[in-house]
């Protein structure tokens, strides 16, 4: 509101400095005996108001300049938090100190010549057709000028935007564009970005992931950008729908986002997000409060923050595609990106759209024998024999049957392998089930199936001098019978340590 109060107070004070104008010609008009004296005074005054104004323009746009210097792109607190962002602020500057240059010249020339050739008695204009020197001139210093701004562009555009043979040893991210947000797609431990394919975007897939692309299996999804600082990330850029423009201004990163034609940027973060706020809190400009109707809230330099936006106007939420960028050390980083869950494991595994249902993902393996491995070292350190039980949680039967179901190889074969290293070792399996139904057929439901594991383990040469198989049925459960989530935790079978 006091913005517009303003701007309507400087239009009314335009119109009454022309009316006084036009007043003033009347009454020039009016009381001078000619017209040609009238024109004459017209012409001093309007000749000495070009000056006025003239110095007025330039002092106003002087003191905006200076005023707001803190907040333009490559001044103040805002220096480039980029290595090929100083090459940018410096071509910027050039081109700033040459247009500015000519901008005054211009504007001096111009207002200085309309007071100097102003109408007056007695002179007369000279009219040059023709003047090859003065044309050669204005022709050749421009087209000089911008040769070498241009070639001097060129060197920093090649600077900035090689590519690598080999992205697996920088750090990668898919930033994909659609009304109204940013899809956010990181590799996972294979540092490596799975294919995708327009035709398989869904509720469930909106990216469009090739889950037979085994590269996709630890892609994680993020809500915000986090990068390590001082380490090179290349950034692949593409759009769902119509043209984004991915854009990191603090890090002078500016890309097009084009549907069916991905793009992509190569830079350097090297300030963190911390010590970024830490350089915009020794500025005046920043110590303001962050929420104009809050006060008491915190300063504008403690929540700033480096950002992604889009600088295409993309439609009506065109604003709502801002996204937070955080920078942050190479270790914090490598924390962060290890915390995140994969789209697969969390979303895909296990649904109708996944490809490997009913089969164990080769990840999934280690970190079962990961598990084991865990559980079986801390049995075997226990002092108490009650403690040297190891769950076989991956070791599964048909339902109300005792045969075992063929993903339960993989955990069993571990068992074998520890029998095998460990040779004096002496174990009992026990089979345990829920209180569902008759507690005589469980405790013989338990029984078949804690034999079939023993079973196995013969199969596979482990002398049966060695194993001891035993059911227990619901008598030791684990936790409560009331909750399917409990009941699903009696349902087990494991082994004891009887002697190593």
């Amino acid at each position: 509101m006091q913005l517009l109060i303003v701007i309507i107070s400087v239009v009314l004070l335009v119109l009454i400095v022309i009316q006084v104008g036009k007043l003033g010609e009347m009454t020039t008009a009016l009381s001078s005996s000619s017209a040609e004296e009238a024109q004459q005074t017209v012409n001093s005054r309007q000749g000495n108001l070009m000056l006025v104004f003239l110095i007025g323009f330039l002092g106003l746009f002087i003191w905006s300049a200076l005023y707001y210097k803190n907040y333009y792109l490559g001044f103040g607190p805002n220096e480039a938090a980029s290595e090929h962002g100083k090459k940018i602020d410096w071509l910027f500057n050039v081109t700033l100190v040459i247009t500015g240059i000519v901008f005054f010249i211009t504007q001096v020339l111009l207002f200085y010549f309309a007071w100097k050739y102003r109408g007056r008695k007695g002179h007369q204009a000279q009219y040059i057709s023709h003047d090859n020197k003065l044309e050669i001139v204005w022709t050749l210093v421009p087209a000089i000028t911008m040769t070498l701004l241009v070639i001097g562009g060129m060197d920093v555009w090649n600077s900035v935007m090689p590519d690598v043979d080999d992205p697996t040893e920088l750090v990668q991210l898919e930033v994909t564009g659609y009304q109204f947000a940013w899809d956010i797609r990181y590799p996972g431990a294979d540092n490596e970005l799975g294919d995708k394919n327009f035709r398989l975007i869904s509720a469930t897939n909106p990216l469009g992931q090739d889950w037979t692309d085994k590269r996709n299996l630890d892609d994680f999804h993020a809500s915000e950008i986090v990068l390590p600082v001082g380490k090179q990330v290349r950034v692949r850029i593409t759009a769902k729908d119509v043209l984004h423009s991915f854009y990191l201004p603090q890090f002078r990163v500016k890309m097009d986002a084009v549907p069916g034609m991905p793009t992509y940027f190569i830079f350097t973060p090297t300030k963190t997000t911390e010590e970024y706020r830490k350089e915009l809190s020794k500025y005046p400009e920043f110590q303001v409060p962050s929420d104009p109707d809050d006060p008491n809230s915190d300063p504008l330099w403690k929540t700033a923050n480096y950002e992604l936006a889009c600088a295409e106007l993309c439609g009506k939420g065109h604003y709502s595609m801002r996204r937070v960028v955080k920078v942050v050390s190479e270790e914090e980083f490598e924390k962060w990106a290890k915390e995140q869950p994969s789209f697969y494991m969390t979303n895909i595994r296990g649904t109708d759209e996944d490809p490997y249902k009913g089969q164990y993902l080769e990840v999934e393996l280690k970190q079962h024998a990961k598990e084991y491995k865990a559980q079986l070292e801390k049995a075997i350190e226990a002092e108490n024999p009650d403690d040297k039980i190891v769950r076989l949680k991956y070791v599964t039967f048909e339902t109300g049957s005792a045969k075992l179901s063929p993903l339960s190889k993989y955990e069993l074969d571990e068992v074998v392998a520890t029998l095998k290293e460990y040779r004096h070792m002496k174990i009992e399996i026990a089979g345990h089930t829920d209180n569902t139904g008759d507690a005589d057929a469980n405790m013989a439901l338990s029984q078949r199936r804690a034999e079939a594991v023993q079973n196995y383990l013969i199969e596979h040469g482990i002398d049966p001098a060695r194993l001891t198989a035993k059911g227990y049925g619901s008598s030791r459960p684990q936790a409560s019978n009331d909750t399917e989530e409990g009941r699903q935790e009696n349902r087990r079978t494991e082994f004891k340590i009887l002697d190593l």
